[in-house]
């Protein structure tokens, strides 16, 4: 009989329990802080039509949506006209164009959801993932694009992983800066595109790309001298002061470092090359990038032109992402070595206590301690065998001596300490095992 492949498709993950309690706790927190914030949930379809989501991402982002061939008699011709969500924005501005009157403007909303793209799989790269994105619609105020900030820093914050900087600019700021260094408007878009990828690839090969997109020798020698100075800030914000659009730009990022203020676990600066690749960004941008990583973990900006495209109007907007699966990598390292299981096991030593042994776990649960009870059968070394496996601190002993005498006997499992206490004080010594 042939055998069947029984790893997941290229891309995707099992998760087993570890990693979903791992998982669950972060999007606990997340859920939390930005509730905490005022943002309220929103969830979409997981699949979108296709026409909603083509021309939203760039050039390279539109090769990278999951395609849904048509189906039944029109299967045949090989076309799509549905995909797979890329991402949680663009789904976000099309419930923004549908039920824009029935929301609270400003709506302030966030979303936890899996989305999909066609990548080449890699270290922390997968083609199935989470975003745990947060958004503001209905407002053009750059106060709401500190807001996200301060949320998306809280996060962070609040999940433990200080050390992370936050970069930011402006897509004013850079429209500013292209011209500045005398990058025909024709190219600007391409232009942005390869300085985008300064911190992938290297200074050489973005002036290489540069030159083979047709920017003028001198520019890309400008820009290239300028980028391997020392003192990059200082010298871009020099050339960014002598255009009308450069000024605009940068009296848009220290506005938002004004309000923002100090980060809580990190640092933010003005990073005057970051362009964040998706075309619909129109104002302030942001990537968070942590010591621990050197990766990006979130980022965002604002795009008031988005929500337009779906009601033919200019709806401003801003929000921010965080990259769950690369911050839940940070938070695998965090737990290297820490065992989390159940606090208490409940042993089964003889079909006559299953009954009360199933009892003694209910009553366990409702008093508000997590309790496993052992259902495979056995003596019991194998169940404390089980216990240790579970990570579970606490193993309760309950044969028929104990049912006679009223009493449990509690082994704590890391030290092998038992103890025989009386049933109506097993709630508050657990209490107490447990706390120390």
């Amino acid at each position: 009989m042939a055998t069947i492949d029984a790893n997941p498709p290229s891309g995707t993950r099992d998760f087993l329990p570890a990693d979903v309690s791992r998982r669950e706790r972060a999007f606990a927190t997340i859920r939390r802080v930005f509730g905490a914030h005022g943002f309220e949930p929103l969830d979409t379809p997981a699949f979108e039509r296709l026409e909603v989501l083509t021309g939203k991402y760039g050039e390279e982002g539109d090769q990278l949506i999951f395609k849904i061939l048509r189906r039944g008699e029109h299967e045949a011709t090989g076309e799509a006209d549905l995909a797979l969500r890329y991402d949680l924005t663009v789904p976000l501005a099309r419930v923004a164009a549908r039920y824009g009157s029935q929301l609270p403007m400003p709506f302030k909303r966030y979303h936890v959801a899996p989305v999909w793209r066609a990548d080449r799989p890699g270290k922390g790269r997968y083609r199935e993932f989470f975003q745990c994105d947060v958004d503001t619609v209905g407002s053009d105020s750059l106060v709401a694009d500190a807001a996200t900030l301060h949320a998306v820093t809280d996060v962070l914050d609040q999940l433990g992983l200080s050390g992370f900087r936050v970069q930011l600019n402006s897509r004013k700021a850079l429209h500013g800066l292209v011209e500045a260094y005398g990058v025909p408007e024709a190219l600007e878009g391409s232009t942005l595109v390869a300085l985008d990828k300064l911190d992938k690839i290297g200074l050489d090969r973005v002036a290489g790309e540069l030159l083979e997109r047709g920017v003028p020798s001198d520019a890309v020698d400008a820009l290239a001298g300028d980028l391997a100075a020392t003192d990059l800030v200082d010298r871009v914000r020099g050339r960014l002061e002598r255009t009308d659009r450069g000024r605009a730009g940068l009296a848009e990022v220290d506005r938002v470092l004004e309000l923002v203020g100090t980060v809580p676990g990190g640092d933010i600066a003005f990073a005057p090359v970051l362009a964040r690749g998706l075309t619909y960004y129109t104002g302030p941008v942001f990537e968070v990038v942590h010591d621990g990583l050197d990766a990006t973990i979130a980022g965002g900006g604002r795009y008031d032109g988005l929500i337009g495209m779906f009601q033919g109007q200019d709806v401003p907007a801003t929000g921010g992402s965080l990259g769950i699966e690369r911050i839940l990598l940070l938070l695998e390292r965090q737990d290297a070595g820490r065992r989390s299981g159940p606090d208490v096991l409940v042993t089964v030593l003889d079909e006559d206590g299953a009954t009360d042994a199933m009892a003694l776990a209910q009553r366990l649960r409702g008093q508000g301690f997590s309790t496993d009870l052992y259902v495979g059968g056995g003596k019991l070394g194998k169940q404390l065998k089980h216990a240790d496996r579970r990570a579970a601190r606490v193993a309760l002993i309950r044969g028929a001596d104990e049912r006679a005498a009223g009493t449990v006997a509690v082994k704590h499992l890391a030290s092998g300490e038992q103890t025989t206490v009386a049933e109506a004080d097993l709630a508050d010594h657990l209490a107490r095992l447990l706390a120390d």
